[in-house]
């Protein structure tokens, strides 16, 4: 698309020139396509592309779907794992794998801030990273290979594959203060603003909001909806009167640990399917107040997106066919590419071991 893009501004910029009747003229517009198609160029180099492993490591994206199909044979909930892990990453310091990198002696990193703590299929993505550098060392990064994860994932639960450009680098700073990840809590305008900072919009926010028809969600993340909704020390009215009481039974206050949620009880972001099956049945749940979590609820009190998730509830095909388009927008947030950041040979850590030093200190406030 961009040569043709190259060609067509070079095909009508020549025949400016030639019906120039001034020399001098015919010079200045010729400096000016000079200039233009440089710019096209620069652009086009620093932009992801489809294919882009296809002379370094043509097997790279066979890989990495090998692997996560592995590892969805033995646990079907690895989908669910794999787009909350590429969510998280993308939100923090842009999509450059950041999220994957451990704390060190002198150095908190991302994974361990408290949104980060439940996250999940680091081990896919470490088996992964595995046999690419046993195939082509030093060539595909972590970011690439946690996107393409991510995307392989949603195909094995039921959603669509998609072509996804590649070419992400991996990032050298992972800082666990840089981590702002929206919150179950937020209002749809609050989350709104949230994904606006990554270039994403509302139609993206309620769209992507749908991989929430599988995986898991910790009692703590919905036990004021439960108990004492905004401080009112009753339910929210808003939870079918059904599904309250199998959430109470679920999750009974004295058993949920917020202050360690790592500990506390899990129960299916779907509690109308046992499956791990990506689907648009988040949409039937908002529609009808069946939905776990206070933010996916308020999806269908504002109009916009209670009609996009009436529009989604209906026709399967087209949230599959968005779902990809919103995964494709969200995989080119605050992208690394040309000579910026590294291509990891350990996704845990970088590769000059005093990179991360910017990150945070253990002895900072």
């Amino acid at each position: 698309m961009l040569t043709n893009i190259f060609w067509s501004l070079l095909i009508n910029l020549t025949r400016g020139v030639q019906e120039l009747a001034s020399l001098h003229m015919a010079a200045e517009a010729l400096s000016i396509l000079a200039l233009l198609l440089a710019a096209c160029m620069l652009t086009a180099a620093l932009s992801l592309q489809l294919n882009f492993y296809q002379n370094s490591c043509p097997r790279a994206e066979a890989i990495v779907q090998q692997v996560v199909q592995q590892h969805f044979q033995q646990n079907s909930s690895v989908p669910a794992g794999l787009l909350r892990l590429h969510f998280h990453d993308c939100f923090i310091r842009g999509c450059d794998g950041s999220v994957l990198i451990d704390s060190t002696d002198d150095s908190i990193a991302e994974k361990e801030a408290p949104p980060n703590l439940t996250l999940r299929t680091f081990d896919v993505i470490d088996d992964i990273k595995a046999e690419l550098e046993k195939e082509c060392p030093g060539v595909v990064s972590c970011a690439d290979a946690l996107a393409l994860a991510a995307r392989d994932g949603v195909a094995l639960a039921g959603g669509d594959f998609y072509d996804l450009p590649t070419g992400r680098r991996d990032g050298t700073v992972s800082n666990m203060g840089d981590v702002h990840i929206p919150s179950p809590l937020f209002s749809v305008e609050q989350a709104l603003s949230a994904f606006q900072s990554i270039n994403l919009d509302l139609e993206d926010l309620t769209t992507l909001l749908g991989a929430h028809s599988m995986g898991f969600c910790h009692c703590g993340f919905f036990i004021d909806r439960l108990y004492d909704f905004r401080g009112t020390g009753v339910a929210d009215p808003r939870v079918d009167p059904n599904l309250l009481t199998t959430l109470q039974q679920k999750c009974p206050p004295h058993l949920v640990t917020i202050e360690n949620i790592t500990q506390d009880i899990t129960v299916f972001m779907n509690q109308f399917s046992t499956t791990f099956h990506f689907s648009n049945s988040f949409y039937h749940n908002v529609l009808n107040e069946k939905a776990l979590l206070q933010l996916d609820q308020d999806l269908a009190f504002t109009d916009y997106t209670s009609t996009l998730a009436s529009q989604y509830a209906n026709d399967a095909v087209l949230f599959r066919k968005r779902f990809s388009e919103s995964m494709i927008k969200l995989g080119s947030a605050g992208v690394l590419m040309g000579r910026d950041g590294e291509i990891r040979t350990n996704c845990r850590r970088v590769n000059n071991a005093t990179s991360i030093s910017s990150g945070a200190k253990l002895s900072a406030p």
